[in-house]
């Protein structure tokens, strides 16, 4: 680098320099080094050099040793320094007959004519991969040996490459000498910025040939590929699960080993992924990036804004199996689904009866807690459900009911109740018993209705213990106890003969 450096800074020079006398082969080494880089460090114009002449500027110092008068640099043959030459005049003699590319010296012509013929004369011994250069082959040799010869003096890390140390030595310097004309972001090395430019150009050169699908780094066209191949190449050597990508092994790692490196600084809440992180600081910032261009709602997950979208588009891409009925959400299918398998997984501790939801599961635990937390501002009283409550506030506020039937008119506080009502006028009945096939148009006369089957009775009288399958034959019952039936009297009054005088 110093003899590169001190040649580029010379050629401006007028004075003439001596050196000592190098050794022949030294010397030929050293100018096809500086070869590759003279095209850089040395781009002078051929027209503006044609005055030099080649003899004039040859001066015999002695015997055997003849001396550049532009650089300094001295030779051992007349012909050497006559090579040397066209570095300082910008000759380029040897021309490529393929692409027309034009070289000072006719070995680097040879070495660039392997590219036209395909020609690889260096072959590995160990894997029979070849190559142009001995230079090429010698680099990858240490593939197969381990050698990395090139050290880094900050954190002793070794490479393969002089190359490699060079990138790698601007984590510690910092330095990014490669900048985006755009934008103005600075990276590392070239090849970053290569496939950064691409954002501004729009350009993605790496096609899927299944799908004709295209992306501008190859790697994220390798991730694509295995969707079509299903190939899932990183397993888990906990439970042997496998995945496409091995970011997917690494978030799933940290179910077993526990692990939440990333940590909320304002609740302490953890998280096993950055990305989870950045979502949940959306709700201490208040910040909701993802605006519906509909109406304008704003929310913080795109996947929130992508299920409100259906919203408008009436879209519903998730249909039952059972019985056709589609939603717009996949936890709705889920729910759903219950209805069918008759899964019931929220159990009450008190009771022990079961639920398919764990919003019914909540209403429930009010009836053995008492509690109503849903107070009427406008005269105190106390609901269980704020849907209750709605339905109440409409005696103060004189609303009427916002969902109306188009068959008969009858309005609705919930649309799920105007649901149940159009079944009357379209006869559908969706629920049907895996017994004996009876269909019924809402799942709570289909529950009623298993009580058939199983001889299930979960109301008890808490007078006698006597059960019964539906809550109005225990109300009926408990008339009994109560005393609510009519006086016989009453009825003896009622029904007294009419005496004609």
């Amino acid at each position: 680098m110093a003899f590169i450096k001190e040649e580029s800074e010379d050629v401006k020079i007028e004075e003439t320099f001596t050196i000592k006398q190098e050794d022949l082969q030294e010397q030929t080494d050293l100018i096809e080094e500086n070869e590759g880089s003279k095209e850089e460090k040395h781009h002078v114009k051929i027209e503006e050099k044609n005055h030099l002449q080649t003899e004039v500027i040859l001066k015999r110092r002695d015997k055997n040793c003849f001396t550049c008068t532009q650089c300094g640099k001295s030779f051992g043959r007349k012909d050497d320094l006559k090579i040397h030459m066209r570095i300082h005049t910008g000759e380029k003699t040897f021309t490529c007959t393929q692409c027309g590319k034009s070289f000072s010296q006719s070995s680097n012509l040879n070495l660039h004519m392997m590219i036209h013929t395909g020609e690889k004369p260096f072959t590995c011994t160990q894997c029979g991969k070849s190559f142009i250069h001995s230079s090429s082959l010698n680099q990858h040799m240490r593939i197969h040996t381990g050698e990395k010869p090139f050290t880094c003096t900050q954190c002793g890390k070794s490479f393969i490459h002089s190359s490699s140390l060079n990138q790698h030595m601007r984590i510690h310097t910092g330095e990014k000498p490669f900048s985006c004309t755009q934008c103005g972001k600075s990276f590392d090395c070239s090849s970053h910025l290569n496939k950064h430019m691409r954002v501004h150009t729009g350009e993605k050169p790496f096609t899927c040939t299944q799908c004709g699908k295209s992306f501008s780094q190859s790697s994220s066209l390798n991730k694509h590929i295995r969707n079509h191949t299903r190939e899932k190449p990183f397993t888990c050597t906990q439970c042997g699960k496998s995945f496409s990508q091995s970011s997917f092994l690494n978030l799933h790692m940290m179910i077993h080993t526990g692990e939440k490196p990333f940590t909320c600084t304002q609740c302490g809440k953890s998280f096993d992924c950055s990305s989870h992180l950045n979502k949940h600081m959306r709700v201490h910032t208040g910040e909701k990036p993802f605006t519906c261009t509909q109406c304008g709602k704003s929310f913080i997950n795109s996947s929130s804004l992508n299920q409100h979208m259906r919203i408008h588009t009436g879209e519903k891409p998730f249909t039952c199996t059972q019985c056709g009925k589609r939603f717009s959400r996949s936890s709705s299918l889920k729910k759903h689904m219950r209805i069918h398998t008759r899964e019931k997984t929220f159990i009450c501790t008190q009771c022990g009866k079961s639920f398919s939801q764990s919003s019914f599961f909540n209403l429930h635990m009010i009836i053995h807690t008492g509690e109503k937390p849903f107070p009427c501002s406008q005269c105190g009283k106390s609901f269980i459900r704020s849907s209750s409550l709605n339905l109440h506030m409409m005696i103060h506020t004189g609303e009427k009911k916002p969902f109306t039937c188009t068959q008969c008119g009858k309005r609705f506080i919930h649309s799920s109740s105007l649901n149940q009502h159009m079944r009357m006028h379209t006869e559908e009945k969706p629920f049907t018993c895996t017994q004996c096939g009876k269909s019924f148009d809402c799942s709570s006369h289909l529950n009623k209705h298993m009580r058939v089957h199983t001889g299930e009775k979960p109301f008890t009288c808490s007078q006698c213990g006597k059960s019964f399958s539906q809550s109005s034959s225990l109300n009926k019952h408990m008339r009994i106890h109560t005393r609510e039936t009519t006086p016989m009297h009453s009825v003896c009054e009622e029904f007294q003969p009419i005496i004609i005088p």
